[in-house]
């Protein structure tokens, strides 16, 4: 937990549902332990697509269509949505609930390893939305950035791990410690790219924000 529990809760307890199909999508991924990205940074990429108003959004990592979708409701209804996944099982629930939520002319699902996608797309994207393998980000980079248009939004979630991410490498697991380094260095390089203007906020799991200039 970053920011203390009880602010969370009530940061929650002011928040209005999602619409159904999105409501049904969460509960069924809470129930089958599926990572969705959580209530307050939902609420805050909300915010976020309807200033931004992005015509062509790039997100990297569908997991099971959730975020895909709800973007989906808050983007121009002429926008349209590339979302890359490679774990197998998760893209044909994905692809049903994109029919489900009737977004399946909308959203385009992609399937391979990220970064190999990544490579053969073509930009501007005005949005990028990286929620994908956490150890992954510093090498999707160079492709987020050359991939986004100017002006253009990357919107990095997770990025602080729980608050991990300030602890020394030896007082993290063993077995997270390269993400953990990984995640470190992916964070100084939003701050310190040329090309970029980065905040990092206290949000869910942390979430860096970055314009590309």
């Amino acid at each position: 937990m970053i920011v203390d529990e009880r602010m969370v809760t009530y940061i929650h307890s002011l928040e209005l549902p999602n619409s159904p199909i999105i409501e049904q999508i969460e509960q069924e991924a809470l129930e089958t332990y599926v990572p969705i990205i959580r209530k307050e940074t939902q609420s805050f990429l909300k915010v976020l697509l309807m200033i931004k108003k992005p015509l062509r959004i790039l997100e990297v990592g569908t997991a099971v269509g959730f975020s895909a979708i709800l973007m989906s409701e808050y983007m121009p209804e002429n926008g349209k949505i590339t979302t890359i996944e490679k774990y197998e099982k998760r893209i044909p629930i994905a692809r049903e609930n994109f029919k489900r939520a009737g977004r399946e002319n909308q959203i385009t699902l992609m399937e391979g390893d990220a970064l190999e996608v990544m490579k053969n797309l073509e930009g501007p994207y005005d949005l990028i939305f990286m929620d994908a393998a956490k150890g992954q980000y510093i090498h999707y980079l160079p492709e987020a950035i050359r991939l986004l248009s100017e002006g253009g939004v990357l919107m990095s979630d997770n990025v602080l791990q729980d608050g991990d991410v300030i602890e020394s490498r030896f007082a993290v697991e063993r077995r997270n410690r390269t993400i953990h380094s990984r995640m470190r260095e992916y964070l100084y390089e939003l701050k310190h790219n040329d090309q970029l203007q980065t905040s990092i906020l206290p949000l869910g799991d942390g979430v860096a924000l970055s314009v590309k200039k």
